[in-house]
């Protein structure tokens, strides 16, 4: 490797632009790799991280970035389990203990000690990136870099949803956005036996849904998506994607008797939701957290994906137009996931 620099999307002030420099390349500590980003895709919570949005916020200056595809050009010291060229992907589970009950018990994205990309570590918005060698995920030649970085992310973010939701053939699915994670959503549900409702305030998101096989579409800004899916029977399971308490609000409502609300998405701010305790204890309803997927979820989603269950919708920018993409994704201007080509 001659290079000894690289170009990375840095953020140096919460209320300023990101701004793209020219950095040393890290270096691989003991158990680390070092891994050439050929893509990487853009997450709403690269956004919110960006901007400070959430409880506690990243250390700045710092590099965002959890969808990370690209080569192992570098190994630390005691590095057995990966080897120079293989394909991997990082996730936003960048590492994690491994001897705690979570970790132990199969739950490791609940792991107190975990290290997240672009978060509380530097991310993938970068061409070089370090990553503790057992967090770097392989991924299946069949699979495009480009497919398989929004997968990473929004891949195992829905698959982990609709997996911890127990959605039974003929099932009745809610998805409420349909974006990056929800265009995948819509999939998984169908994957498993469900009928999908699709509920976004874009006809042309709802179009995409419809596309990738949705029984039914909302437009919530024109139609009251609660009394829609009412009419409809209900839901047996809602899923909450969209980045606004007014949706989950709406989403918990949707439910039949029975029905489950698989909370994903974190608005900003904390966000905040009122749960009617009669409504939940009559009707047996359930609310359940979901936060992304383990590394075992992911292998599940590029097995799926490179059988050809999955269809990944993206769209290409480069690093320089990082601040643009956001934009666009903030106006809702992208169908589903912007991808960076480092």
């Amino acid at each position: 490797m001659t290079a000894i620099r690289m170009r990375a999307a840095v953020v140096t002030d919460f209320q300023q632009p990101l701004t793209v420099q020219d950095l040393p390349i890290p270096e691989p500590g003991p158990g680390q790799v070092l891994v050439r980003i050929e893509v990487t895709g853009l997450c709403h919570t690269d956004i919110h991280a960006a901007h400070g949005d959430w409880p506690v916020t990243p250390s700045l200056p710092f590099i965002p970035g959890h969808e990370g595809i690209g080569e192992v050009v570098g190994l630390g010291a005691g590095v057995t389990n990966r080897a120079l060229g293989d394909r991997v992907a990082i996730a936003w589970l960048a590492d994690a203990c491994g001897q705690c009950r979570h970790c132990n018990g199969g739950w490791e994205t609940l792991c107190e000690s975990q290290q997240n990309a672009g978060y509380s570590i530097n991310g993938t918005f970068a061409e070089y990136v370090v990553v503790t060698a057992a967090f770097a995920t392989p991924v299946p030649e069949q699979i495009t870099a480009v497919d398989a970085a929004p997968l990473t992310c929004a891949g195992v973010t829905t698959y982990k949803a609709i997996k911890v939701a127990r959605v039974a053939p003929a099932e009745t699915v809610a998805v409420f956005g349909v974006g990056g994670l929800g265009h995948l959503a819509v999939q998984y549900a169908r994957i498993a036996g469900g009928f999908v409702l699709a509920v976004d305030v874009e006809d042309d998101k709802l179009a995409l849904a419809t596309e990738l096989g949705a029984d039914h579409v909302i437009n919530a800004r024109t139609t009251d998506p609660v009394a829609a899916i009412q009419a409809l029977g209900g839901a047996d399971v809602a899923v909450a994607l969209a980045a606004s308490p007014a949706s989950f609000d709406q989403a918990f409502r949707s439910l039949r008797r029975g029905g489950r609300l698989v909370c994903v998405a974190l608005p900003a701010d904390n966000g905040a939701m009122t749960v009617p305790i009669f409504d939940a204890v009559l009707g047996g309803k359930s609310v359940i957290g979901s936060i992304v997927g383990t590394r075992n979820d992911l292998a599940d989603v590029f097995a799926l994906h490179a059988a050809g269950r999955t269809r990944v919708v993206t769209v290409e920018r480069e690093l320089d137009d990082v601040n643009d993409s956001i934009d666009d994704v903030l106006a809702g201007r992208v169908p589903a996931r912007v991808v960076f080509r480092l």
